[in-house]
């Protein structure tokens, strides 16, 4: 099942709290499933969560996959718990593991001098800004100390 699809979406993803909680689209292939609706199939099922990211500079792909995904509730600011990488893109996400969902009306990272999708555009687990920005409107970022993959033209996240 399709969660999220950033084609060509950079200010497009830069979204209020609204409408990242209740899901948007659009014809070009940008996709939201909803926060709402993560938390309501991650607390029913066991789902694994995979992204598939390709790069700008050499149009080869790359895969991040977490065994554990589960979203919590909005009375939790749509908390993250993520685990379990195996890929070949190096594991950006664990890094926002714990970090509650912020936007740019919904302040929940750890940046001390501002909020992150104020700064970066797009809602997403934020922690201290981040290593995985997928929804950014500045350019899509899924980095690690050891992988820099910052010029990533498109990515899904699927669950499975």
């Amino acid at each position: 099942m399709l969660i999220q699809q950033n084609v060509d979406g950079f200010n497009f993803f830069n979204r209020s709290w609204v409408e990242f909680k209740v899901g948007f689209n659009d014809s070009r292939g940008n996709y939201w499933l909803g926060n709402e609706l993560l938390h309501q199939l991650t607390l029913s099922g066991r789902y694994k969560l995979k992204f598939d990211l390709q790069s700008r500079s050499n149009n080869n792909w790359y895969s991040a996959e977490y065994s554990t995904f589960i979203v919590r509730s909005e009375a939790d600011k749509y908390r993250l718990q993520v685990s379990g990488y195996s890929g070949n893109s190096g594991d950006a996400f664990t890094y926002h593991n714990g970090m509650m969902f912020t936007t740019y009306d919904r302040d929940n990272d750890q940046h001390k001098t501002g909020n992150c999708a104020a700064v970066f555009g797009g809602g997403f687990w934020y922690k201290n800004c981040g290593r995985s920005q997928v929804n950014s409107a500045l350019g899509l970022v899924f980095s690690t100390w050891r992988y820099c993959t910052t010029d990533v033209s498109y990515v899904a996240a699927v669950l499975k």
